[in-house]
């Protein structure tokens, strides 16, 4: 532990970097990519206080404790292709830059936990290794992480301390940031000497099915708080579910246990967890969840009839909010007033912004990423909206945060109403109509691309939630996908152990 006069307040640096790489998607995230959501210094501390984010825990713990807050730097991208060598290595060296030669007595990063880059299979890994050598041994380095973050012993072995978002959707992010604050708080005050211990179950799933209220998952969950709760001693456990897209060789759930000096209290517990999501393994998935498009289509037509509710059509397989394969399906069938908010498409978004509010528009949208977002879809309507677009999230999964959508345009049809973005950000609340003066009432079907986090807005606002399993890059089905780096001889569902 570093060493500092009585008069001094604990200076901690504060960093985030974060990216959940899907390693199938043939795009790198670039630099340009990351600076539309980055920020420097005091900057950092203004946007984020009071936010559901894990520097917006790391603040709400430090500053009533009126620790020295020096923040460096934070850039995101949400899940996109792996980041680009250039833009890793620049928020790298910022980092490093901004922490060598300080006086620290800690650091709080906020990473995600599953970044790599076309060299570089765990990225994160990466960071806290160069930050280690920064700082030096005696500084204390803790970590709040994404629950899809892919980990081993290896990647995490320069932190102190290691800690994850406990739900998902993750309403619990700025709690996940205070918990590791905490944490560091208490051992430069000489409280707790914490150290860890992780354990891997061999099981990897659809983030679909990483929805942290699908049993048995969400009894492990709830046990595994409990227990950290009843604790005689600090402890803190936290599961990770991994990010099944990302084709690296510690892909799949993990187990985390910090504790307060007792090394053989913390493997057991992170064991016992580990063997306990185990077992249950097969248990995990749930395919009668999931519809085809035309069966999931005519399900939603029939629960619409007799609902005063939007139904929600979840194209979950998307990977960059530009999948296309359930817009089309709606143009087809002519379903009734339909929404389908935060298209991602900088290209379409520009040309209707260009002809302004009112013009008739004709557009091919979406599908641009790959070659199994479903490909352009043309769309002819009437411009509701258009020009750039930032706010604060309102909704409970990113509160506080602010939202920079770029460019957007909204469309109308006559059927649908398109919102077409040109920076991605995940449709997951009301605000993504609120924000055009619109309302999820005004519609019968909603066509939503995401994985668990709106669930968090779309349970009680939605008649129902119909899962549509689509071929994009984030399916159900694992299996058809060509991974070369995980470890199949160990991870269900690719190995066919029956123990």
């Amino acid at each position: 532990m570093s060493t500092r006069p009585s008069d001094r307040r604990f200076r901690i640096a504060v960093a985030g970097f974060k990216l959940e790489s899907v390693t199938f998607l043939p795009k790198l995230t670039s630099l340009t990519d990351f600076q539309g959501a980055q920020s420097f210094g005091t900057a950092i501390i203004e946007t984020q206080r009071g936010a559901n984010t894990p520097i917006g825990g790391f603040i709400s713990v430090c500053e009533p404790a009126d620790v020295e807050l020096l923040p460096v730097v934070y850039a995101e991208v949400g899940a996109a292709g792996p980041a680009s060598e250039e833009a890793f290595e620049h928020y790298l060296s910022i980092i490093v830059s901004g922490l060598a030669g300080q006086a620290l007595d800690g650091v709080l990063l906020d990473l995600h936990g599953a970044m790599t880059t076309p060299h570089r299979r765990d990225a994160d890994a990466d960071i806290l290794a160069a930050v280690r050598q920064a700082v030096g041994p005696e500084v204390k380095v803790m970590v709040a992480l994404d629950y899809h973050a892919n980990l081993d012993a290896a990647g995490i072995a320069h932190a102190d301390a290691v800690f994850g978002y406990h739900y998902s959707p993750h309403i619990d992010q700025a709690e996940t940031g205070a918990r590791a604050a905490n944490c560091l708080l208490r051992t430069l005050r000489g409280e707790i000497e914490p150290v860890w211990a992780l354990a891997k179950p061999g099981l990897m799933v659809p983030s679909i099915f990483s929805a942290t209220d699908l049993e048995p998952l969400a009894g492990v969950v709830r046990e595994s708080i409990e227990v950290a709760k009843h604790s005689s001693s600090y402890l803190d456990v936290s599961v990770f579910a991994g990010f099944s897209y990302a084709d690296v060789p510690n892909c799949g759930f993990s187990v985390v246990v910090v504790a307060d000096r007792n090394q053989a209290l913390a493997e057991r517990i992170a064991k016992e967890f580990a063997q306990t999501i185990r077992k249950s393994r097969r248990a995990f998935s749930h395919a009668e969840m999931l519809h085809g498009i035309d069966d999931g289509l005519k399900r939603a037509i029939d629960m619409a009839a007799h609902s005063d509710r939007p139904v929600v059509l979840l194209e979950h397989a998307d990977r960059m909010g530009d999948s296309t394969y359930l817009l089309r399906a709606a143009l087809r069938q002519r379903m009734g007033r339909t929404a389908v908010p935060y298209l991602w498409d900088p290209a379409a978004a520009a040309q209707a912004v260009a002809a302004g509010v009112g013009a008739w528009v004709r557009l091919d949208v979406g599908g641009h990423s790959s070659g199994r977002a479903g490909g352009p879809v043309l769309i002819e309507g009437r411009v509701l909206f258009a020009g750039p677009k930032s706010y604060r999230v309102t909704g409970p999964y990113y509160t506080g945060r602010l939202a920079n959508l770029g460019a957007v345009a909204v469309v109308d049809t006559g059927d649908l109403v398109i919102s077409i973005t040109s920076r991605q950000f995940v449709a997951v609340d009301e605000d993504c109509f609120t924000q055009f003066g619109l309302r999820a009432t005004d519609f019968d079907f909603i066509i939503l691309r995401s994985k668990t986090h709106f669930w968090a807005a779309y349970r009680d606002l939605a008649a129902e939630v119909i899962m549509i399993d689509t071929p994009d890059w984030g399916p159900a089905d694992l299996k058809t996908l060509d991974y070369r780096h995980i470890d199949r001889a160990n991870t269900y569902p690719f190995c066919d152990d029956t123990a």
